[in-house]
């Protein structure tokens, strides 16, 4: 059952790190998705390896990747944590038109992992448009979500 009240708030209404140190270590799990939308004719380029700056999908799992690990240093009350794994993936769709991304992170510690899957698609979707930008400003990037979560008090969720 969820809270009303925001963790991250003191009594006063001010941000504040949540303070986890008497949490348990526990396995936990998160996967986050998310979509960049183009046009057919961007699509193809990708998929034929025709942009100038390079392997899109190849790049755009590394910077995912690193985005991930990196989440603490860019969401300001967000804990550094101790990654077990991260995997990041693309698939080119045909019936978006455009490119499905997924994210699962992966640690045994204190606090969740969902921000990070959720920087990993993220920042995976951004690499995306920068690298294609050159044949087309439109594209759109929508629907980054997070679709499960295990482990932690809060127990597990599936949202998709």
């Amino acid at each position: 059952m969820e809270s009303n009240k925001l963790s991250h708030l003191d009594e006063s209404g001010n941000a504040k790190m949540v303070d986890v140190g008497e949490k348990d270590d526990t396995s936990r799990t998160a996967t986050a998705k998310g979509e960049v939308l183009m046009k057919p004719e961007t699509l193809a380029l990708i998929r034929a390896g025709n942009i100038k700056k390079g392997d899109v999908l190849t790049v755009a799992q590394v910077a995912g990747i690193m985005a991930g690990k990196k989440t603490s240093e860019l969401i300001p009350l967000c804990h550094p944590i101790s990654l077990s794994n991260i995997e990041v993936s693309l698939t080119l769709a045909e019936d978006l038109p455009g490119i499905r991304i997924s994210a699962t992170a992966k640690t045994v510690g204190k606090t969740g992992v969902e921000m990070e899957a959720l920087t990993a698609v993220s920042v995976a979707a951004l690499t995306i448009y920068d690298m294609a930008k050159a044949v087309e400003k439109t594209m759109k990037i929508q629907n980054i979500r997070l679709v499960e979560k295990k482990g932690g008090k809060s127990g597990d969720i599936r949202n998709e």
